[in-house]
């Protein structure tokens, strides 16, 4: 017995440790050392910071371009402002200095009539009763305000105050249309370099055009021929090749019947706007001239017949008759403000030239898309010359029907002037 206990021992005892060491080595696998937790959140932070590095990386040429191109914008709208606040800085001198020549206008003509018809009567007093000092009191005074007269006739005829005031109205209107022009750019686009070239060209042709000071820059009040007024810069040449018209192809408003209506449009103002318009120009600097003459001419003549008034009839005649009638030829020059009408047709010659180069300028591109919309600059010129658009189709077809029959057109193009 004790032998086959010894032997069960013996076989019972082999089971046991090897069960229990393949537990352990089960539990030892199981229950293993964990890795900390570190070691696997270690990878995503380089990788995510890697991916947000090369976002910002990315993102960092548009960023420097979008900043470039903000502040290109900025400094035209800038310089856009600048000339915004520099145009209607002019157009307040311009509309200061009309009324004051204005004034000069109204000022210089009364004071002249009064001394003129003072000088007359005196003349006429002199003529009638005056003996020893008395008659030489009346006609040293009638004499000196006779040549004082002519002295400020020359003047005021020299830089027609009337007209200059007219220039000065003009310029405010202009300058003030300019101001209008600045601000929609602002409103409704994006401005460019080119815009900015272009506004300080049309201010320096307007600065040019109606100068500020008398001495060294007035415009001459008497021309050799009449001329219209120009206060646009030049056209510049625009580009003959590009997308031309292809039979009945609309592109950008534009189609070859609106091409014909508008030079058919043209002819109109040429042949009758245009020329009325220089024919009363030419009228209007010879009537202007003559009376400027005429004035200092008769103040004169009764000057030199103040001083002889005494030693008989006719000198009293000359002295009182020419004093009156240079008293009505300046009224009629200055109250009748010749020079004013003179400079509005100047105006409106130069109205319809700067429309007939808008026109021809328009044509003259080659390239569609860089034209102005047909629509819009059809509906423009219908309202520059107060029309409507049937009006004014109505107007292009009575142009065409010319070439076919003969006849000329019987109206003007413009029914504002």
């Amino acid at each position: 017995m004790a032998s086959l206990q010894a032997s069960l021992l013996l076989f019972s005892s082999p089971p046991s440790s090897s069960s229990s060491s393949s537990k352990k080595a089960i539990n030892a696998a199981i229950h293993g050392p964990k890795l900390p937790r570190f070691l696997y959140s270690v990878p995503k932070k380089p990788i995510r910071n890697n991916m947000v590095e090369e976002l910002i990386l990315r993102d960092v040429p548009i960023e420097k371009n979008i900043s470039t191109t903000n502040s290109s914008n900025s400094i035209v709208q800038t310089q856009l402002y600048a000339i915004l606040e520099a145009v209607a800085d002019r157009e307040g001198m311009h509309i200061n200095v009309g009324e004051q020549r204005d004034n000069w206008n109204t000022l210089l003509l009364g004071s002249i009539n009064m001394i003129t018809l003072s000088a007359a009567t005196m003349a006429g007093v002199a003529a009638i009763g005056g003996v020893g000092l008395p008659l030489l009191a009346l006609k040293l005074s009638s004499t000196l305000l006779y040549f004082a007269a002519t002295g400020m006739l020359l003047i005021m005829n020299k830089i027609q105050p009337s007209q200059l005031a007219e220039e000065q109205r003009n310029a405010a209107r202009l300058f003030r249309q300019l101001r209008s022009q600045i601000q929609a750019m602002l409103a409704l686009r994006t401005p460019t370099e080119e815009d900015v070239e272009n506004v300080m060209e049309k201010m320096l042709a307007l600065d040019k055009a109606y100068p500020l000071p008398l001495l060294g820059a007035m415009l001459d009040k008497f021309p050799a021929t009449f001329a219209h007024a120009v206060w646009w810069p030049k056209k510049k040449n625009k580009s003959n090749e590009g997308k031309q018209l292809d039979g009945k192809m609309e592109k950008n408003g534009w189609s070859e019947e609106l091409e014909v209506e508008m030079k058919n449009i043209i002819e109109v103002v040429q042949r009758k706007d245009i020329e009325d318009y220089v024919r009363l120009g030419n009228l209007a600097l010879k009537i202007n001239k003559i009376l400027a003459i005429s004035g200092p001419v008769l103040t004169g003549i009764a000057a030199i017949g103040s001083a002889f008034v005494g030693n008989g009839s006719a000198a009293a005649v000359v002295a009182v008759a020419a004093g009156a009638l240079a008293s009505a030829v300046t009224a009629f020059e200055h109250g009748g403000q010749v020079g004013m009408v003179f400079e509005m047709y100047r105006n409106c010659a130069g109205f319809f030239h700067l429309l007939e180069e808008t026109i021809e300028g328009e044509l003259e591109e080659g390239d569609l898309e860089k034209r102005e919309n047909g629509e819009l600059f059809e509906m423009k010129v219908a309202l520059k010359l107060g029309r409507s658009l049937s009006q004014l189709r109505e107007l292009a077809k009575k142009s065409a029907s010319t070439h076919c029959d003969g006849t000329q057109v019987d109206e003007f193009a413009s029914k504002l002037f």
